[in-house]
């Protein structure tokens, strides 16, 4: 069987590469809850997803680590139900690498808010993120979250954002 290759043009509709600090998710030794992290990002355009980067700023326990990609209310600040997700094996080797979670197939509409929420269950992992100040969003599109666990539901921050690249097909 041939796989095609889709002709259409791969590029980063949304961006925020700085990175000046971390995220943690995982447990850190001798806890028993699972820190999650994730960002929220109003889409420029329509386009086939292919993928979201973010920046792997530190591996302390190697594991799979999970990205899940919802529909967000930003009004609200209301995460909607999961779209689609995408698991990445991470080991100390990714560190201060960008990686890639696939999420092909998904279409994302321009104007809409999406989010992306990230945990792993037995790593330790730093994602790279930039804090700004109330003068200098990072990323003023979007908001950065943070929750100590999966069971709570986190604070939005809007001087915070995840290093992270969402990659469209036109």
């Amino acid at each position: 069987m041939e796989t095609k290759q889709s002709k259409s043009h791969l590029r980063a509709v949304v961006q925020q590469v700085t990175n000046n600090t971390t995220s943690w998710i995982g447990h850190w030794k001798g806890e028993t809850r699972n820190r999650v992290s994730g960002q929220t990002f109003l889409c420029p355009s329509e386009g086939e997803l292919d993928c979201i980067e973010v920046f792997s700023s530190h591996v302390t326990n190697s594991g799979p680590v999970e990205l899940a990609i919802h529909a967000f209310d930003a009004e609200k600040k209301s995460w909607g139900p999961v779209l689609a997700a995408s698991q990445v094996e991470f080991n100390n080797l990714d560190t201060g690498k960008w990686i890639s979670f696939p999420l092909n197939g998904l279409r994302l509409q321009k104007g809409m808010t999406y989010g992306f929420r990230l945990r792993s269950e037995t790593g330790l992992v730093g994602i790279g993120e930039a804090a700004g100040s109330v003068n200098h969003l990072p990323y003023k599109e979007g908001m950065g979250w943070a929750s100590p666990s999966e069971e709570l539901p986190g604070s939005f921050y809007t001087y915070l954002s995840l290093a992270f690249k969402v990659e469209l097909r036109a």
